[in-house]
Order: structure tokens, then C-alpha cells, then sequence
């Protein structure tokens, strides 16, 4: 018999996609064939606190996060700065990690870097592929350096915010533009702004967030549009799915991603010119390459009534809740939640074989220096 992979799921987080993390880890539990493989969990707190397996199985079933949390405190060390290992140990050895955590710690490359401390497998982009690609600023940097077209847009700090005042960015970009927390994910810290008043507040809503501030130009009644991006060196591309929230000028937001989606209809896949999708297709795929990006990622467009595509951003840990669109686009392009997962494992292992060829010593006249013992 074939021995079960010992596989953490780690779920939760101290961003405002906790919640929704949680409904995605549950999914993917509900989706591992147990017979390959041997699954614990772990839970980061709304504090980034990580609780044990015994604590985070209680939440994962039901009992009230509030109170098993309180209990968690109550019984264990959480002042050691060793306490979040040291609740990993709580389920003996772990062969592999998959990571579920939405935004902070598990897309910005913190969680991937206490990965390849503990020089263990996971799911998912690396350490500079996550952070660089869950800053908006940095990843349009890079889009721009590729040629790969994403909207017009200023960064403001609270070192130059007077200088981007209301008159200054409609200048700029016009008078309707949509300003954004540049680390945030899940239209989290995102306003629509046409005028000054709503601009002023939409920055003092997203610096709630970080000190960086993306102020984007607006599209007029942009398609929505998504592609699902699975592999590492070689990365494929799902069908594209649209998006389409009747609301008057809504957009896609929060609540309808996660909480309430009766009010959007996806379109899965989404019916666009050959030509269209195409292009979609390879600049989503481009961006994946550039950006260094590994396993997963869900990349996001805005088309404009012309039907120009402008890539919006890309997601590293995308949704799994029953409504994400992820799992969703796979489905329809011939993956199942279950062998879908098999194949992220999978991606996973791959890399971290391919990484372990990366030697990290160095030679200096003839010799080859290895450890501590060669500096006295």
C-alpha cells in the first residue's frame, strides 16, 4: 500500500478574507481523496496567531471560533516567538503544505518563506512571485516593463498626497477612476470615486490598509472577465469566465464574491470574439511567466467597450468557496475539484524538486566554502 502524504492545510489569516478562507479550506478538505492522503489542520487567528491541530479541527467543525480561540489562549504560549512552530508540530511530520490563506501572510510571501525554512513542499508561488504580484503597485510596474497593458494609474503615499489632489487626478486619468489599497485582495479597500469628496474618502478608506495607495483609471461599463492559470514552467489556461453584475454601475465586490452572489451572473465560459480570448489567453499567460508565478494563479480583466482587454491583477491563492471562480473555470474546461487538487500536490513537489538542484555555496580560489567553519 502506497503511503498517505502528510498534508497541512492551513487556512484563516489576520486579513479580511479570513472567513473566506475558511470556506475555501473546507472545500478543499471536502475535495482530497483521504486515501492518498493524510490531512491536519492548522487555523492563523484574526490575530495571525497559528492554532494547533486539536484547536483548529474544533473550529473546521462547527464550535464557535470565538470561544475555542479564547480556550487556545488561555492553554497555550503564545508569548514564545517560537509558538507558531512550535503549533505545527502538534500533528507530528508534515511531507507538504497547502497553504488557503486569502491575502495577508499567505499571498504577500510570508507563509512561503516559512515554507523554505522548514525546507518542506507547497502549494503555490514563491517567496518574490507573492509578494510582488499581491502589491498592485510593483505587479503593474512589471506589466508595464512586458508590455502587457493594464490601466493608467498614480501611486499615492502619505508622503505625496497633497500632491494628487481631486484636480490633479482627473487631470490625469479623468473623472472617474477607482482607488485601492495596493495590498489588498477581494475589492477589499476599493471605492469608485467621481468627485472630490469621494476621493478624499476612498484614500482614507484604503490607507486603512498600507502606506501605498493605487489611484486606477476607470473603464465605462468594463466587461469583467477571468482565467484560470494552472502549472510552473509551463502554465496553461482554463476557458475564460465572465462576470456580470446588473446592478446599475456596480462592481464586483466583496460581498458579491463571497457573501451574496444572487445579484451576478457567470458566464461559464464567457462567449467572446476567437481573436478576443486569444489575446486574453496570452497575456494572462505572459503575466504568469514574468511575474515568476508557480501552481495556481486567477488573473482578472477589464474590457472596454471596444474590446480592448487591460489586465486588472492577478491572484496567487485564489477563492475556493463554492462560488469562486477558480475551481469553477477548471470544471468547464475539463479538471475536477479533486484531480485539480491532485494536480496542484503535484505542482507543488515538482517545484520544490527543481529547486533543491540550486546550490548556495560558493567557491573562491579552488575551494569550495561551505558552513560557518571556514570563518574563524
Amino acid at each position: 500500500m502506497t503511503k498517505k502524504l502528510r498534508v497541512a492545510l492551513l487556512f484563516g489569516g489576520n486579513s479580511s478574507e479570513h472567513d473566506v478562507s475558511k470556506r475555501s479550506a473546507h472545500n478543499i478538505y471536502d475535495g482530497m481523496d483521504k486515501n492518498k492522503y493524510d490531512v491536519s489542520l492548522f487555523m492563523f487567528t484574526k490575530d495571525g496567531v497559528l492554532l494547533n491541530n486539536e484547536y483548529s479541527q474544533r473550529i473546521f467543525d462547527g464550535e464557535p471560533e470565538d470561544q475555542v480561540v479564547k480556550e487556545a489562549y488561555a492553554h497555550m504560549d503564545f508569548d514564545s516567538p517560537m509558538a507558531n512552530l512550535n503549533a505545527l508540530q502538534s500533528a507530528g511530520p508534515i511531507d507538504f503544505f497547502f497553504p488557503v490563506i486569502h491575502g495577508n501572510l499567505g499571498e504577500d510571501g510570508t507563509i512561503q518563506g516559512l515554507f523554505r525554512l522548514l525546507k518542506k513542499p507547497y502549494v503555490g508561488s514563491g517567496i518574490a512571485a507573492s509578494a510582488i504580484s499581491f502589491d498592485k503597485d510593483y505587479t503593474k510596474r512589471i506589466l508595464d516593463h512586458a508590455g502587457i497593458r493594464n490601466t493608467p494609474y498614480v501611486l499615492v503615499t502619505p508622503e505625496n498626497r497633497r500632491q494628487y489632489d481631486w484636480q490633479t487626478i482627473e487631470r490625469e486619468l479623468g473623472s472617474m477612476v477607482f482607488v485601492k489599497a495596493a495590498k489588498q485582495g477581494s475589492s477589499v479597500g476599493i471605492t469608485k470615486v467621481t468627485n472630490e469628496e469621494e476621493y478624499e474618502r476612498g484614500l482614507t478608506d484604503a490607507f486603512q490598509y498600507g502606506y501605498k495607495v493605487i489611484v486606477e483609471k476607470g473603464i465605462d461599463h468594463p466587461r469583467e472577465v477571468e482565467i484560470s492559470i494552472l502549472g510552473n514552467e509551463k502554465p496553461i489556461a482554463s476557458k475564460l469566465g465572465g462576470i456580470r453584475v446588473p446592478k446599475g454601475d456596480a462592481f464586483y465586490d466583496y460581498e458579491n464574491k463571497f457573501v451574496d452572489a444572487s445579484g451576478v451572473v457567470f458566464d461559464l465560459p464567457v462567449q467572446l470574439p476567437e481573436k478576443l480570448t486569444k489575446e486574453i489567453t496570452d497575456m494572462a499567460l505572459k503575466a504568469y511567466r514574468v511575474l515568476g508565478m508557480k501552481g495556481l494563479a486567477r488573473i482578472d480583466f477589464l474590457v472596454d467597450a471596444n474590446g480592448v482587454p487591460y489586465l486588472g491583477e492577478p491572484n496567487t491563492l485564489p477563492g475556493f468557496t463554492n462560488i469562486s471562480l477558480y475551481p469553477q473555470m477548471w470544471d468547464v474546461s475539463g479538471i475536477k475539484y479533486s484531480d485539480l487538487i491532485d494536480r496542484l500536490i503535484e505542482l507543488g513537489l515538482k517545484e520544490f524538486k527543481r529547486q533543491q538542484k540550486i546550490k548556495y555555496s560558493f567557491k573562491a580560489l579552488g575551494q569550495e566554502h561551505v558552513g560557518r567553519k571556514e570563518y574563524h
